[in-house]
């Protein structure tokens, strides 16, 4: 099975999909792109499983499994399969090109990266119009007439939400809108979070340089630490308090 180096752009974003509020690819489809067999790539994945944090690469719960299968026809052979795919994050895949070691991984993965890049732009800048969609996901795309609904809204052009809580299956909504008030701030950033990750300091990261961010969690382990020291080099004034009653 061969593939042209030169993929379209919508053919790599159409295999993007977005589980517990977190962009990923799923193994056969990556499989696929890099022209190996997705046996193949778990094993090379697991002989070398200390480069694949759980952040980078996960395995699906059986309900996952089953709503992508629903949602996506092509997956339809995994409905029928005894075991749960794997589905990689954007520093997931950018990882894999390390360990298969070829060209044709070297090439795809940065295709790869650019179609994550563009994928979360056009999520950001258009975030007030998925916001006025009465919820609709983007998964449910699925014919003429809610795509027509889509295009309508973007050259209408909507306010930006107001609201501060947001409801089950609102995860982008939620995730726009942090982002905003981050961006707004002008002084300091106070986050109360036990559950403080990598990802958290991506989002914090849009903050101008000059506004302080203190975060409150009840435990910081080595990585959290080392992870916020890199943020801090890099954007600055981030600062860690250890609050148990949180």
């Amino acid at each position: 099975m061969t593939h042209s180096l030169a993929l379209s752009k919508l053919e790599i974003e159409n295999r993007i999909f977005t589980v517990r509020g977190i962009q990923v690819m799923i193994d056969k489809d990556l499989a696929d792109l890099y022209q190996v067999n997705t046996k193949v790539l778990n094993q090379a994945i697991k002989r070398n499983i200390n480069r694949f944090p759980e952040s980078f690469r996960f395995q699906l719960t059986k309900i996952e499994k089953i709503e992508l299968v629903t949602n996506c026809d092509r997956l339809e052979s995994l409905k029928h399969s005894s075991t749960t795919p794997y589905v990689f994050t954007e520093q997931g895949v950018a990882m894999i090109s390390s360990v298969l070691k070829s060209e044709v991984a070297v090439d795809i993965s940065i295709q790869i990266m650019q179609a994550f890049v563009a994928m979360r732009k056009f999520l950001i800048n258009h975030a007030s119009v998925f916001q006025r969609l009465d919820q609709l996901e983007l998964k449910q795309l699925k014919t003429d007439d809610k795509l027509e609904h889509v295009f309508k809204a973007l050259e209408s052009g909507k306010p930006e939400p107001t609201q501060g809580v947001f409801f089950d299956g609102q995860i982008f909504d939620a995730y726009a809108f942090f982002s905003s008030i981050v961006k707004k701030a002008q002084k300091e950033i106070i986050l109360i979070d036990n559950y403080i990750d990598e990802t958290t300091l991506v989002h914090l990261s849009k903050k101008s340089k000059n506004v302080k961010v203190v975060l409150y969690t009840k435990s910081l382990n080595k990585n959290l630490t080392l992870d916020i020291k890199k943020a801090n080099e890099q954007y600055g004034d981030f600062e860690t308090q250890n609050f148990e009653k949180s």
